[in-house]
């Protein structure tokens, strides 16, 4: 499984979304930069991605986005491949 890294704040809605659905999809481990805590972190954000919201997420070295991408991925049947994990069995 790929590793997740997630540009986060302790407070926002999105990120927590975005961590529940990575953990249905199996991701045990997601390495969360909180930007608020680590102030120099946003302008790392920002300059790697271009956004200035969060959650700005990873997995590998490849760029998501932010939740909404993410499950846009799940809709489109993307995600798992990304992941490098298989779907999980319902």
């Amino acid at each position: 499984m790929q590793h997740v890294t997630m540009y986060s704040t302790n407070w926002c809605p999105f990120c927590l979304r975005a961590e529940q659905l990575l953990a249905r999809k199996g991701v045990a481990q997601i390495d969360k930069i909180n930007i608020e805590e680590l102030p120099e972190a946003r302008a790392q954000m920002m300059s790697l991605t271009g956004r200035r919201t969060v959650p700005q997420i990873f997995i590998g070295s490849h760029h998501v986005g932010g939740f909404d991408d993410l499950a846009q991925l799940e809709r489109a049947g993307e995600l798992d491949a990304l992941l490098g994990s298989t779907p999980a069995q319902t």
